[in-house]
C-alpha cells in the first residue's frame, strides 16, 4: 500500500554539516557553528571473527552433520553481523538528517577501497556507500539538502585555516600538520571542517528533490600541479 508522508521538519534547518567518514572512527561531523563530533566504529564483524574462524572448518569432501550444523551457526553470526550493521547505520544517519538542513559528504571510490587488501575488510564493515545512500534519500524525504563533494577535492590535504594544500598526504599520517600556518589537528577533523566549508560556498541550488545547482568551490591556495579536473566540484540532492 502507498501513504503520503508527511515532511518532517529538522531540529536546526540553516545548519550544515560535513560528514568525514572514515576507518578509526566512523564519522567525523562538523557543524557550522563550530562544534566536532566524533561517532566511534563499532567493528562489529571483528568481534566476530573468532567465533566466525571456529565455525569455518571443514573435513573430506562430503559435508558431514557436524559441518552443516557450525555452517549454520555460521550463517546465523553473519545475519547478527549484518543486523547490527544496519542498525547502527539507520541511528546514525536519521540522527543526522533529523538535525541539519544541509549536509555535505564525499564521493568516495568504494569499490577502489575494496580492492586494497589491507582495508578492504574494515571498509566493507562500515558501509561507506550505505551511509552515503541512506543520508541521501532521508534528505529528500525531509526536505533538506545533500551536497556530495568530487571525488578529487582533496578535504584531507587542505588546510581548513589558511587553505594550502599539501602535495602529499599518506593514510598512515593521522594528525594534518600545516606548512603555512601553526594548525595541528586531527587529519578527519580538518576534512569535515573543510566539507562544511563547501555549504557556505554554494550560490544557487535547493538540493530539495533532486533539484540541481551550481557551486563555487571556497578559497584554496594551490601548491601542487593537480591534472585532474575540478570541474563540478559539488553535486546537489
Amino acid at each position: 500500500m502507498e501513504t503520503a508522508r508527511e515532511i518532517t521538519r529538522v531540529t536546526r534547518p540553516d545548519s550544515a554539516v560535513g560528514i568525514d567518514l572514515g576507518v578509526k572512527h566512523l564519522a567525523v561531523l562538523a557543524d557550522s557553528s563550530g562544534e566536532i563530533r566524533y561517532e566511534p566504529n563499532p567493528k562489529h564483524l571483528d568481534g566476530a571473527l573468532k567465533l566466525l574462524r571456529f565455525h569455518d572448518r571443514r573435513t573430506g569432501q562430503k559435508p558431514s552433520k557436524r559441518w552443516e550444523k557450525a555452517n549454520a551457526e555460521r550463517n546465523r553470526i553473519h545475519h547478527r553481523v549484518a543486523n547490527l550493521r544496519t542498525d547502527a547505520l539507520h541511528k546514525l544517519t536519521t540522527r543526522v538528517r533529523a538535525e541539519y538542513g544541509t549536509v555535505v559528504v564525499e564521493d568516495l571510490n568504494v569499490a577502489g577501497m575494496l580492492r586494497n587488501k589491507r582495508l578492504a575488510r574494515r571498509v566493507a564493515d562500515a558501509g561507506f556507500g550505505e551511509i552515503r545512500r541512506q543520508l541521501t534519500y532521508k534528505g529528500r524525504r525531509n526536505a533538506c539538502r545533500t551536497i556530495v563533494a568530487n571525488r578529487w577535492y582533496p578535504s584531507s590535504k587542505t588546510c581548513s585555516n589558511c587553505g594550502a594544500t599539501k602535495a602529499k598526504l599518506p593514510l598512515h599520517v593521522r594528525v594534518f600538520d600545516c606548512d603555512e600556518c601553526p594548525l595541528v589537528m586531527d587529519r578527519d577533523e580538518n576534512a569535515a571542517r573543510n566539507l562544511v566549508a563547501l555549504a557556505a560556498a554554494c550560490t544557487t541550488g535547493t538540493g530539495v528533490a533532486g533539484d540541481q545547482g551550481g557551486a563555487s568551490l571556497p578559497h584554496q591556495r594551490q601548491t601542487e600541479t593537480r591534472d585532474r579536473p575540478q570541474a563540478e566540484a559539488l553535486t546537489f540532492w
